[in-house]
């Protein structure tokens, strides 16, 4: 449930990527981005903290202060975000690619490349967080005894 939270937080910054670029430069974009980026801070900081709470902090703390068991579920979260990360450029690269293809007269707003900065910055900065909470075992059913 909480990887999902932050998921949206991610989802909600990418669509201020999309109304920057369809709306840029208005009142409107401005407005609207800059609320999408107020409501994905207010989801994303205390999600972040109870997922790092959650793991026990597997991807936010140093490798000497982990053990071996933390170490790889730190590698695979790793491995995995990168991957969704990776994904993720090469379909803004696509998009972006396919939208501009128009010639000459195709632009992209400034907005828009500031906003898919932030946001593919942002998506880098919290998969592996997202993917360790994701991954995580559910705890053991109490003994009803």
């Amino acid at each position: 449930m909480l990887a999902g939270a932050g998921a949206s937080a991610v989802a909600m910054l990418w669509a201020g990527t999309v109304v920057s670029w369809n709306l840029a430069p208005s009142d409107t974009a401005m407005y609207w981005t800059i609320g999408l980026l107020l409501a994905s801070l207010l989801v994303a900081i205390p999600v972040i903290s109870a997922l790092n709470s959650a793991t026990r902090g597997a991807v936010s703390l140093a490798e000497r202060q982990l053990d071996e068991r933390q170490v790889a579920e730190r590698l695979r979260a790793y491995t995995v975000a990168h991957r969704v990360t990776l994904v993720v450029m090469a379909a803004v690269m696509a998009v972006v690619y396919f939208v501009t293809s128009g010639g000459r007269e195709a632009s992209v707003p400034m907005a828009a490349v500031g906003m898919c900065l932030v946001s593919l910055f942002f998506t880098q900065m919290v998969a592996p967080v997202l993917v360790a909470g994701w991954r995580q075992a559910d705890p053991p059913p109490e003994d009803e005894d």
